[in-house]
């Protein structure tokens, strides 16, 4: 039998004093009366005495031996010594929390699962597990783990992709928002491929498509949960054919292709899966928008106090939004300026958020700044009310951390809003440091924009009724699964529908069947 908490057989301590060593101090910390309980009971059985031998032993019933060995009570300090003199072993050797073999880990995983909360809530029966078979434990544990990871998915909340992206926001801003292993990965790719100076074509997209061993498939059947499905058993890569659906179609190639690149694994939590996406599409940024022509661009446009993310966008040929995020990713690193960014939608809601530059973001209670609103002042909501959806829009914000520059545009569809800035020290190296616009914040403050006016409310505040415009997820837990909202039975139905003959007729159950496809999903 074989456990996760597999550990080495503890090895004889017979000429150890029995008195608490060095370590007993340490052990006493991590054990508790379940693992000490399990110790007693095995060196006890080593040793070929009964719960009765070892109880006269130490002056004590059987009785109290058997609540010993089974963790209802815990033994003192002094009766670990005379335990361990009669035993002849340590008081460490009693106290180690680990386990002293597979079994006694089984056990010990087994009981303190019964005595957690869990078990209480959920009204389950609870089984002695020494007196259980090697299999039937082994039965029990599994069943354990398999049911604690059903509940913990169930758990994953809204608040929790809040938490895990506050995580990930707070990692990005202690990195400067620019990872060297991915820009590493993208220039080697790109040097693979005899490119590297941007505009990266559809044709060199292909390429690397082709350089990473993938078929490219344009289908009219792709499951909706997905974006693109990759079949890594027969190196076939399948897109949408809906034009529509594409957007910049060289961007799904990449974002699909970037998680073998980098070598992702199933994601084992919602955090991991996060992290996964930013560092895909990090990538795929790279791709399109290369380091070293990016920032020979952006050098020389500081120097000429004329940095502008419309031109990034035009000289690589991108949408705005992935010029804002690359400029987010090498303005502190190669620029030595602090920067923010925001996603913002119509609705105010902040979808994406990063800054290094200390502009105020609201927060809930728990730092998460996603789903949060962001002030009717700050320039990213303000880009709503222009006319003007073909030219930039600059703005100054006074905020009671200083005061901020940005850049603004409204995305193609009108639902979102692309901001980007820097504190008023930096401004000088930007185009539309001269606009004439200018805004005060006082968020946090409510008095600022998420209070209205005393007169209003008094006015209003007992004849009106509002029906509210509510997201059909507010309530929803995050999708299950190892990739979060996609449909598995849609995804393998589909790859059964398109996989080669030779596959479709292979028996899976062979043992040398390859390993199943990975879903990639953006």
């Amino acid at each position: 039998m074989t456990s996760p908490h597999h550990s080495s057989f503890p090895p004889s301590n017979a000429h150890k004093p029995p008195a608490a060593g060095s370590q007993a101090g340490a052990h006493q910390a991590e054990a508790d009366a379940l693992s000490i309980g399990l110790n007693l009971r095995h060196y006890r059985r080593r040793s070929g005495m009964t719960m009765a031998e070892l109880g006269a032993l130490v002056s004590r019933a059987a009785s109290q031996i058997s609540a010993f060995e089974t963790g209802k009570r815990a033994p003192s300090l002094d009766m670990l010594g005379a335990l361990a003199n009669a035993l002849d072993v340590s008081v460490d050797d009693l106290l180690n929390p680990t386990p002293a073999d597979p079994r006694a880990a089984l056990e010990l995983e087994v009981e303190r699962r019964q005595n957690s909360s869990l078990y209480s809530v959920l009204g389950l029966p609870t089984v002695r597990a020494k007196s259980l078979g090697n299999d039937e434990l082994q039965a029990i544990a599994s069943l354990q783990r398999a049911l604690a990871t059903v509940l913990e998915q169930r758990a994953a909340t809204p608040e929790e992709a809040r938490r895990a992206n506050r995580v990930l926001r707070e990692e990005m801003r202690a990195q400067d928002n620019y990872f060297p292993d991915i820009e590493a990965a993208a220039a080697q790719l790109l040097s693979a491929i005899g490119s590297g100076d941007g505009p990266l074509s559809q044709a060199q997209t292909a390429a690397i498509a082709n350089h990473l061993g993938y078929s490219l498939h344009y289908v009219p059947d792709l499951p909706d949960s997905t974006r693109s499905v990759s079949d890594t058993r027969n190196k076939r890569l399948y897109l949408s054919n809906d034009s529509q659906a594409l957007g910049d179609p060289r961007s799904h190639v990449l974002t699909a292709l970037a998680s073998h690149v980098l070598g992702h694994t199933p994601p084992k939590s919602f955090q991991d899966f996060l992290r996964q996406r930013v560092e895909v599409n990090y990538l795929a940024a790279a791709l399109l928008v290369p380091e070293k022509s990016a920032v020979e661009q952006l050098q020389n446009d500081k120097k000429n106090r004329s940095i502008s993310i419309e031109e990034l966008r035009d000289r690589f040929s991108v949408s705005y939004e992935t010029a804002a995020h690359r400029f987010t990713n090498l303005a502190t690193r190669h620029l030595d300026l602090p920067v923010h960014f925001m996603k913002v939608a119509k609705t105010g809601t902040i979808h994406k958020a990063y800054s290094n530059d200390g502009l105020p973001f609201p927060q809930d209670p728990l730092g998460s700044v996603e789903g949060q609103f962001a002030c009717k002042r700050f320039t990213s909501r303000a880009v709503y009310r222009v006319e003007d959806r073909f030219s930039p829009y600059f703005q100054y914000t006074d905020t009671p951390e200083g005061t901020f520059w940005c850049t603004a545009r409204v995305l193609p569809g009108g639902e979102f809003s692309i901001s980007v800035g820097v504190p008023f020290a930096h401004v000088k190296w930007f185009t539309g440091q001269g606009t004439p616009h200018r805004s005060t914040s006082k968020c946090p403050d409510p008095s600022c924009c998420s209070q209205p006016p005393q007169e209003l409310s008094a006015k209003w505040e007992d004849a009106s009724w509002p029906s509210a415009r509510t997201h059909a997820s507010l309530l929803a837990a995050v999708p299950p699964g190892v990739f979060p909202g996609v449909d598995r039975t849609e995804v393998y139905a589909f790859l059964e529908r398109h996989a080669p003959r030779e596959t479709r007729t292979m028996d899976a159950s062979s043992p040398s069947a390859p390993m199943n496809s990975r879903i990639t999903s953006r």
